[in-house]
């Protein structure tokens, strides 16, 4: 490590003893991966932690938390998406590195991309509305990530100057798309809430997609779509007065990120995890936090602890996977985003969720679909879209569990249900394929 000129021996000290120690081992658990993470306690490190794992999409099988005094240990049991142990040594020497230095700003992966953030009025269309602007001004799309939720809409889109390749810094072209991208959100009913604004700055996504939800109040707001029972969460929240806690459990269906999704949002509501307990059972987790606020006093109010319920409500149910999947792998050109969205619009498909990335001038797209209303959609209507895209492009990778009765009552020969496949491969590799640690992740 090399240390700063302006630092002398009593902070060099400092940062020695409160530098993260990290063991990673795979004796001494049959089927996960053990991490350990032991540092010094602030706010904040838990969820760095977590994000270093949930950024590789590993998924966190079991975790232990634990502080004492000043001191903090986290033990995580991780697997990889097919519920395998980390043996890849790119992998793990990532993970030593990552979690060794959570104490330390690290660099984004999105440095020299223009941020725009988005939210608003979710409705039919939006999505084709605000690419078909960025279209028009020379936006290139590198990366983007849309949530909905209850009815509302939080976007992050990445982009550059198609023609330069550069940062859009141009104060005049900021003002023009920051203008026609307000217009797109307020549409006829949306004034007040509708919000734009560009930023310079690197940020982790998803958190940031978490807080601009949380800003939206989407918590408060009457769900669109139902849930079923295997996607809504349960989550209680008691006093434990005898030793100055709050405890939150949360009982859902189990997916990658999960635990970062609730750990995200304590922490930017300024709680701190003194003590928790994550497991999980085939497609169940239990989640177990023992919290206070940052001053050291528990949750004082039932209108704070009605709340916190909503608010780790919405953070679980904001990443559920409402729609059919379908995934676009073609050669990224100009409008191609806007090309797509609009034939989804066309055919009365609404996008609830999406991710959006390019490598090597390849578009790698996920969009999550449902009819207008939120219903699932027609698989007649989804062959129809596949071909006007191109069979071969355009995919479904994968029926969630919310739809899968209905997929098989209305199978027919050469339909949709014929094409549907699950998609189990890790992201692992592709994850470190974008940090240039490894040259290939097929």
């Amino acid at each position: 490590m090399e240390w700063a000129a302006y630092l002398d021996e009593y902070q060099k000290l400092v940062i020695r003893m409160t530098t993260p120690r990290v063991v990673i081992d795979n004796a001494v658990c049959p089927t996960a991966t053990v991490v350990k993470v032991d540092s010094a306690r602030r706010h904040g490190i838990l969820l760095e932690a977590v994000q270093v794992l949930t950024d590789l999409n590993l998924s966190i099988k079991k975790a232990y938390i634990s502080s004492d005094g000043r001191w903090f240990m986290d033990v995580f049991h991780v697997t990889d998406l097919n519920g395998n142990k980390l043996t890849d040594e790119s992998v793990i020497n990532y993970i030593e590195q990552s979690l060794g230095t959570i104490n330390y700003d690290r660099a984004s992966g999105f440095n020299g991309l223009t941020a725009l953030e988005l939210t608003g009025t979710d409705r039919v269309g939006l999505l084709s509305e605000v690419f078909a602007v960025l279209a028009d001004l020379q936006c290139n799309v590198v990366e983007a990530k849309v949530w909905t939720h209850n009815g509302r809409i939080a976007s992050l889109i990445y982009v550059k100057d198609y023609n330069s390749g550069s940062p859009i810094e141009d104060s005049q072209k900021i003002d023009r798309i920051e203008a026609r991208l307000r217009n797109v959100l307020k549409g006829d009913n949306d004034i007040r809430s509708a919000n734009m604004s560009v930023s310079m700055s690197a940020m982790h996504t998803e958190r940031r997609l978490h807080q601009m939800m949380f800003a939206d109040r989407d918590y408060e707001r009457k769900p669109i779509l139902q849930l079923t029972g295997d996607y809504s969460p349960v989550v209680s929240v008691q006093n434990w007065a005898e030793r100055g806690y709050s405890v939150v459990n949360v009982q859902c269906r189990d997916r990658t990120k999960l635990l970062f999704d609730v750990v995200c949002t304590l922490t930017d509501m300024d709680y701190l995890v003194f003590h928790a307990t994550i497991n999980t059972a085939e497609d169940r987790a239990y989640l177990e936090f023992y919290i206070r606020h940052t001053d050291g006093t528990p949750i004082n109010s039932e209108p704070e602890r009605q709340r916190v319920i909503q608010c780790l409500q919405a953070a679980v149910e904001r990443r559920a996977s409402e729609g059919v999947r379908l995934e676009l792998s073609t050669r990224d050109r100009q409008g191609l985003l806007a090309d797509v969205t609009r034939t989804f619009r066309e055919n009365g498909l609404n996008v609830t969720r999406s991710e959006i990335s390019t490598t090597e001038e390849i578009a790698v797209n996920v969009f999550y679909v449902t009819d207008a209303m939120g219903n699932p959609a027609d698989p007649k209507i989804i062959e129809s879209v596949r071909q006007k895209i191109g069979l071969s492009n355009l995919k479904v990778k994968e029926l969630p569990l919310m739809y899968q009765q209905k997929a098989e009552r209305e199978e027919q020969p050469g339909g949709v249900g014929g094409a549907v496949l699950l998609s189990l491969g890790s992201l692992v590799r592709k994850n470190l394929y974008n940090l240039g640690l490894i040259r290939s992740y097929s």
